[in-house]
């Protein structure tokens, strides 16, 4: 049994159209990265983390994504295959550690998709609440019989929604969601501008009131917000998924990472600094805190504004993902690994129909049913275990095959850089509880089942031997 063979994908040939330019590829990224962590995430981590010190934390968490963005852009550049991580390290590491990125990418993905929708019904029931609107009680919340509800109707009718909108051509998909990031920007720089007025200094006299925390094993201070608000960040990886549709893919996805990367990096420490500015950090414990901070300065009609911004903007977090989880398992089912149904286009728009169909229908069941507390947690949790698997693997490319050449994109200071990168996941995933452990733990579990069950017997790989 070799659970580490390589594949070449320099053969594989896609199905799709090449069609999707620099601009789509950052709008992509901006429409994944830019949703509940600016919106919600921001407010709750300033007040119960690390006060108005928070924009440090965003730094912090920005550098440990820009690793892991240059890695994303080598790797790009150097291996023309869709579905991120996993491709890439199926050429460096074998098929195994592949699936299990593979697998930590689709249970990121999946949770996020979850998450953000129950988020946007979150915000779409207080809309609906301010009018006296209200919807049954047994389809007002995930299932607790002794409360009453059984299923959380709207954010399985938002997620029907997006699969119907990403099952589209992705140019019309893409298209949409650009519209809503655009919109989504209208509304924070209307925040920007309009609070940049009302700062009080004061409120950040107290600038670390919790301390800078500890490197492994902290529950609050500058690094448990930095291990949060890489929450705010999750979704750059998208980009690289989309390969087989984006035109010059080598040059333009290292582009499109790193470019989507800088004006979202510089849009959060902005509105952060803004944010603990206007309204002092204990008082932001709330799920509207740009809204919140806007109403508290007596500007209402911008706050509305706002709030109803994020409505859409939610749901163009759930579309970027929504995207790029159907590639991801499109490309695990054209290896193998995943039954061969979920790696069917359509005829006319090429788009992997059955993949999409599955990514909306788990989803909506999961946020339909499940409770999603620890959400932001379990997702960051994940997507830093497989990006710790795709720094070594960046230094194993170097080994393997030697330097980029000329025209590819090269991460500098290999392998300081990679090993630096392991060493700040590492610290931002112990920062997490037991509770998170064991759910990961228990879906990588699921994981090497699903995968010496069925994906080692089934793969291509396997076939050709």
């Amino acid at each position: 049994m070799n659970i580490f063979r390589t594949k070449d994908f320099s053969l594989s040939k896609t199905e799709m159209h090449r069609h999707l330019k620099l601009w789509d590829l950052i709008l992509l990224g901006i429409g994944a990265m830019v949703g509940t962590g600016i919106f919600t995430i921001t407010g709750t981590a300033a007040a119960t983390l690390a006060g108005p010190a928070l924009v440090v934390s965003i730094v912090i968490s920005a550098i440990c994504v820009s690793l892991s963005a240059l890695f994303f852009a080598e790797f790009a550049s150097r291996v023309s295959a869709t579905g991120g991580a996993y491709s890439y390290l199926y050429v460096v590491l074998g098929e195994f550690p592949a699936w299990i990125a593979g697998w930590l990418t689709i249970m990121e993905f999946m949770t996020a998709v979850s998450g953000v929708a129950s988020g946007w019904a979150a915000y779409f029931k207080g809309l609906l609440s301010h009018y006296g609107i209200s919807l049954p009680q047994a389809l007002n919340g995930t299932f607790n019989p002794e409360h009453g509800t059984y299923i959380d109707f709207l954010p399985i009718l938002v997620i029907m929604l997006v699969t119907a909108v990403v099952l589209m051509n992705s140019k019309t998909a893409l298209r949409f969601n650009s519209i809503l990031v655009v919109l989504k920007f209208s509304a924070l720089a209307l925040f920007i501008l309009v609070g940049v007025w009302y700062i009080k200094p004061e409120n950040w006299s107290d600038f670390a009131p919790f301390g800078f925390g500890q490197i492994y094993g902290g529950s609050t201070g500058i690094m448990a917000g930095a291990s949060l608000m890489f929450f705010g960040f999750l979704g750059f990886e998208s980009i690289s998924m989309a390969v087989d549709e984006i035109q010059n893919p080598q040059k333009n996805i290292p582009r499109g990472i790193v470019l989507s990367l800088i004006i979202v990096t510089i849009l959060y420490a902005m509105v952060t600094l803004i944010l603990t500015g206007i309204v002092h950090y204990s008082k932001l414990n709330v799920d509207d805190a740009v809204a919140f901070a806007l109403r508290s300065i007596g500007i209402g009609w911008a706050a509305n504004y706002v709030s109803l911004v994020a409505i859409f903007t939610l749901i163009t977090v759930c579309i970027s993902m929504t995207y790029a989880l159907s590639r991801m398992i499109y490309s695990l089912a054209r290896d193998g690994l995943l039954p061969k149904t979920f790696k069917e286009v359509t005829k006319t728009s090429r788009v992997p129909k059955n993949a999409t169909i599955l990514t909306g229908l788990v989803s909506a069941i999961a946020v339909g049913i499940f409770p999603l507390s620890s959400i932001a947690a379990f997702l960051n949790i994940c997507t830093l275990a497989y990006l710790i698997l795709l720094a070594y693997g960046i230094i194993k490319l170097r080994k393997d095959k030697g330097e980029p050449k000329e025209g590819e994109f090269k991460t500098p200071l290999v392998p300081f850089l990679p090993i630096l990168s392991i060493l700040i996941c590492l610290s931002f995933m112990l920062q997490y509880t037991l509770e998170t452990w064991i759910a990961f733990v228990l879906a990588l579990v699921v994981g090497v089942i699903i995968y010496f069950t069925y994906g080692y017997k089934n793969s291509t790989l396997s076939k050709n031997q």
